[in-house]
């Protein structure tokens, strides 16, 4: 993906809009206030995937490699955060020493490379000295940020079954229409699960990739031998997601029993003039649509433990307002077995390319404010870790000042 965050998606995938001016009033201090120390999720992401939030670049020796892991740990229990969503899969490979895949490129520069340390082992090991979860995530299907299978490591998978990937957009991905990858990427995941005493086992936002103008996803093949009895493609392709959801939910607690599985999908499910059932919105980009996931009925079957909806937008956004999807999500969780949590965007607070309400130090701590007033809301989790370290105007220092005035355990 280069240097651009994955959630920069959330921009681009918006339709046309009119700006609505934000709430400018202070957050009041509720239920979820300051004061309150019950369980709630309070997490951030740490991204490796282009070396986003760490390590800072690759080819740094192992020892200024864990000084970096350890003080992002460090700097998420002083701002009381009890959860660290830890990228160990960013492309197929691995953060750890793995039998499936070879060592990740973001480490040393160069993949298959022993970086000469654990760092999974260590990240689980020393969030929990410092009364963290850990939560390992992955991406199921992204193989490479370009096109080149030569370029991965001799013995990669993707090079050994060149009939497993597909090109698209300028990158690599694994094909979801095929039982034997979808088989494979459970056991290089799961690997990790089992050798580790993790929290939590996450995904993010890639399922399908996100689509590319003009281009379409190559699974003629794939559709011809497997695609029977299905109404069409869109359907077949939903249902190999949904495949591969309700499989590792079901492995998750055969080898790791008790451990949550959750997604963070993109935060629109479908626009309401698309389904009655969907989101005031009028985004470009819709899960069920566009990347083949139903992250609702994911949520509404109980598959999942939790789920993280990417809200990535200020309250009073035109074309995706934090404060109609909020709600939006509530009901979708509720009375469901599936734990609420909500992505806020740090990265955007402070950033000048973003509009007028994330030059405002307020509207993060304003987000969980209005997330006080749902049941169904359990917590937070910020994107990302790097931005946690700048914290360009303060937003987090609010955050914490606001809500998390005392330390609080993550829900159970």
């Amino acid at each position: 993906m280069g240097r651009v965050s994955r959630r920069a998606f959330a921009v681009a995938a918006l339709s046309a809009f009119t700006m609505v001016p934000p709430a400018s009033a202070a957050p009041q201090r509720n239920g979820r206030g300051h004061n309150r120390a019950a369980s709630e999720m309070r997490g951030v992401w740490l991204a490796t995937v282009a070396n986003r939030d760490w390590p800072s670049k690759p080819g740094l020796t192992a020892a200024r490699q864990r000084a970096e892991l350890i003080t992002h740990l460090d700097r998420a229990a002083r701002n009381r955060l009890n959860t660290v969503f830890f990228q160990v899969r960013p492309t197929a490979d691995a953060l750890w020493p793995s039998p499936f895949e070879p060592w990740s490129q973001y480490l040393t520069g160069t993949q298959g490379k022993d970086p000469g340390w654990d760092p999974l082992g260590t990240a689980v090991a020393e969030a929990h000295a410092r009364g963290l979860k850990l939560h390992a995530w992955f991406n199921p299907y992204r193989v490479a940020a370009h096109t080149d299978p030569t370029r991965l490591a001799a013995g990669h998978p993707a090079r050994s079954n060149p009939d497993w990937v597909v090109a698209y957009g300028g990158k690599l991905y694994y094909n979801p229409g095929l039982p034997e990858v979808r088989a494979f990427v459970q056991h290089a995941m799961l690997d990790a699960v089992e050798k580790y005493p993790v929290d939590g086992v996450h995904f993010d936002d890639y399922f399908y990739p996100y689509p590319v103008a003009g281009q379409g996803f190559d699974d003629d093949a794939a559709y011809e031998e497997y695609g029977a009895g299905f109404p069409n493609r869109a359907a077949w392709r939903r249902d190999n997601i949904d495949k591969l959801v309700r499989e590792t939910a079901e492995r998750v607690k055969q080898v790791r029993p008790g451990t949550p599985f959750g997604v963070s999908p993109f935060g629109v499910w479908r626009n309401a003039a698309t389904d009655s059932r969907g989101s005031d919105t009028r985004a470009g980009v819709q899960t069920y649509d566009d990347l083949h996931a139903d992250t609702r009925k994911w949520v509404r079957e109980g598959w999942i433990d939790y789920i993280v909806p990417q809200l990535y937008w200020n309250i009073g956004f035109a074309a995706a307002d934090y404060a109609k999807l909020l709600p939006w999500w509530a009901e979708v969780a509720r009375g469901s077995s599936t734990r609420l949590y909500v992505g806020e965007a740090l990265y955007k607070a402070g950033d000048p390319a973003q509009p007028a309400a994330w030059q405002d130090p307020a509207e993060l701590s304003r987000h969980l404010t209005l997330a006080g007033d749902h049941a169904q809301v359990r917590g937070h989790v910020f994107f990302a870790a790097k931005d946690m370290a700048t914290d360009r105007i303060g937003a987090m220092a609010r955050v914490a000042a606001d809500h998390y005035g005392q330390p609080a355990p993550p829900p159970r």
